[in-house]
């Protein structure tokens, strides 16, 4: 099997068989067959083949040096688009605007591939993906259509992803499917791929302009998201095929009465945001392009795309309540907004809010990002919905108006900071106004046929819930979220681990969890899954409708472990360590107190909410010295300063030092060996350790 471990797997598969070994020891490729997967793989023989079956892609040359390149681009134009063969998340790949551009992008990618694309740039053009599945048999089926909320230039792994797609009408719909199955089963794909379009939003006299862009002859980031989206398993599904079997004999696990050569129809939308963690590299540049830099994403599901939206924003956690944060920027001129607008970053689309509350109209806004208007219609009615809610005071709250804005995806804490006012004082009046959310299951054939499946997400836009509570034998286990630096793959295995021993003990499992690149939001991990956002909001909310017996939040990292004390201030049964533990661990004040007690040597140290404080302590204590907050995951605002400037320096880039965001700063020891014990205790008593 080659087309279940990314490129890296196909490239060293493929290595395998150009070199003759696969031949020499009698070794069968399973799925689609391997010269599918050269020809899909090689740019130019895919354009080819492509035109003899009469579909379009864009006007492109497969070059194999950098004068050649050079040279094809002066006969197309610029800008054109570069993108390297056998490449991983859209390496040395981009757009290039002029000679030197074109000649540093070619280098980049001669440095690794030995064949790039040259192409025809397509200005502001949508891109859109279908997720196909073939069997031996020729049955085929395409589960999934999304679309990327950012025009074509944009990686898919970078951009907002949106499923199903929204802007597109029942022709373009119908018309992309089916030739999405046209070259697939010229291939003869067996399994799955993806089909990559670029297609134009205003094509000359409303005639229908699309090129193929990409496919990919194996899963990709695509597929864990598709699958997410749908419940389809994609993976499960064509492993199967890979084996001869028919999508006829293959059960859908949804339905558990229909099979899998059907395609998903979806009551639900979902929407698709990246997690970049720049930040954390000096001098790292913030623009995002073709070429992969998030390094995890996050899923929110709802009924209608603001809800979806808001709640993917959340899901980031990097402390956004909203689509209309104003914290990722200070004050900002026109001209600053602008380029805001035009430069795709992380930041853009807060940016996107901020110009439609200054009053900017869709159609400038299109004009300078080329997010379809149907969007950014979608984000002024958050706006306006905001707008109206700052007019308001916390008493002139109704049951109608709260209902307004929890369908539109805002949180109690946003919602309370329009009214002068705390997210549990909200939460106290909805719940006394029974604005609560409903549960709901998702359902692939769209109520067609029973939905029996555990996969769960919570909605304002519903008046009944499709699941009955777990009460006392369920055990709510919460997830690690987006994959970060700092937290990744160890904790999606923790949780999983958890779930595999709550069932000795005879308990039902109850996953929340926001990341659909985790085994853990495999909806048939857990006896229940909750795709939804690890907020103090949400996670309550799913504890009041279960009644668990308790809840695990020592085995998702940082931010599980960040919700201790307000879940714990709020009646939930929280197992393991308990909250005044925890927050005496991760109190640096307490911390320290608890090793003076026990006589335990540690650095000069001291906890400081003015700047003044912190340069007095330093001259005392002498460089260097270590600064960090409270609460933090892997490092994050951590520095070591060796001089009076650089520690100026550091404190001028921390956002807020202050008596509620206070700082530790403490003398560092150079030279130190850094010696790690990890331990499994209970009661107090260690079971197992280990020092490293």
């Amino acid at each position: 099997l080659l087309s279940f471990g990314g490129q890296t797997a196909l490239n060293c598969g493929l290595t395998l068989y150009k070199r003759g070994i696969l031949k020499k020891y009698n070794v069968e490729v399973l799925g689609t067959p391997i010269e599918a997967i050269l020809l899909s793989e090689d740019r130019k023989k895919f354009a080819k083949h492509l035109q003899k079956i009469d579909v379009s892609t864009p006007p492109s040359f497969a070059v194999i040096s950098t004068q050649k390149a050079l040279q094809v681009a002066e006969r197309i134009g610029y800008p054109v688009m570069v993108r390297a063969g056998f490449a991983l998340g859209g390496q040395g790949s981009g757009i290039a605007k002029n000679e030197r551009e074109l000649e540093a992008l070619s280098h980049k990618a001669f440095a690794f591939v030995q064949q790039i694309l040259v192409e025809k740039y397509l200005h502001h053009f949508k891109e859109v993906e279908y997720e196909v599945v073939r069997d031996k048999y020729d049955n085929c089926v395409t589960v999934c259509n999304m679309e990327n909320m950012d025009p074509l230039g944009i990686h898919t792994g970078e951009s907002i992803v949106v499923a199903p797609s929204q802007t597109l009408t029942n022709f373009e719909y119908h018309t992309l499917r089916k030739i999405s199955i046209e070259i697939v089963r010229s291939l003869k794909i067996v399994g799955e791929c993806n089909v990559q379009f670029a297609l134009n939003p205003n094509p000359k006299s409303n005639q229908f302009e699309y090129y193929v862009i990409e496919l990919n002859a194996r899963l990709s980031r695509s597929s864990a998201l598709a699958s997410k989206a749908t419940g389809y398993p994609l993976a499960y599904v064509a492993a199967k095929l890979a084996l001869g079997k028919s999508l006829m004999e293959i059960k859908n696990k949804v339905t558990q009465i229909t099979q899998s050569c059907f395609e998903p129809s979806l009551d639900y939308i979902v929407v698709k945001i990246p997690r970049w963690d720049t930040g954390k590299f000096k001098g790292a540049e913030e623009k995002i392009g073709t070429s992969m830099k998030s390094v995890g994403e996050v899923m929110g599901i709802g009924r209608n795309f603001e809800e979806a939206y808001q709640k993917a924003i959340r899901m980031l956690d990097l402390d956004f309540e909203g689509a209309t944060d104003e914290k990722t920027f200070g004050q900002l001129t026109p001209k600053n907004l602008k380029q805001l607008l035009v430069t795709p970053t992380p930041r853009r689309i807060f940016a996107i809010a901020e110009a439609l509350r200054k009053n900017m109209s869709v159609k400038q806004i299109y004009k300078l990002t080329g997010i379809d208007p149907w969007f950014l219609s979608r984000i002024q009615n958050i706006v306006k919905q905001e707008e109206s809610t700052k007019k308001l005071q916390f008493k002139q709250l109704t049951a109608p108006q709260l209902w307004s804005l929890k369908k539109h995806g805002f949180s109690d804490k946003k919602i309370g900071e329009f009214v002068n006012s705390t997210g549990l004082t909200i939460r106290q009046l909805r719940k006394k106004l029974c604005v609560t959310p409903s549960v709901f299951q998702i359902d692939t054939l769209s109520g067609e046929f029973p939905a029996c499946t555990n996969y769960l997400y919570l909605t304002y836009n519903g008046s009944h819930h499709d699941i009955k509570p777990a009460n006392k034998s369920g055990v709510i286990v919460l997830g690690s979220g987006p994959y970060r630096i700092g937290s990744s793959v160890e904790f999606d295995w923790t949780s999983v681990s958890t779930v595999l021993a709550l069932w000795k003990f005879h308990k039902e499992s109850i996953i929340i969890n926001c990341n659909p690149e985790t085994v853990s939001t495999d909806y048939d991990v857990s006896d229940r899954l909750y795709f939804e956002e690890l907020t103090f909001e949400r996670i309550a909310d799913i504890y009041d409708f279960e009644q668990p017996h308790g809840i695990i939040i020592s085995v998702g990292g940082q931010t599980p472990n960040n919700r201790a004390k307000s879940l714990d201030a709020y009646g939930c049964n929280i197992l393991g360590t308990t909250p005044g533990n925890i927050d005496k661990a991760e109190d640096r004040t307490k911390f320290s107190k608890l090793l003076d007690d026990l006589s335990i040597y540690q650095p000069l140290w001291n906890k400081f909410s003015t700047v003044e404080d912190v340069l007095r302590f330093c001259e005392k204590a002498g460089y260097p010295v270590l600064i960090r907050p409270s609460y933090v995951l892997s490092g994050t605002s951590m520095n070591i300063c060796n001089t009076k400037e650089e520690l100026e320096y550091c404190l001028a880039n921390l956002n807020n030092i202050s008596k509620k965001y206070p700082i530790t700063v403490s003398k560092f020891i150079q030279e130190a060996k850094e010696i790690e014990f990890d331990g499994v205790a209970q009661s107090g008593t260690i079971i197992a350790s280990v020092i490293s």
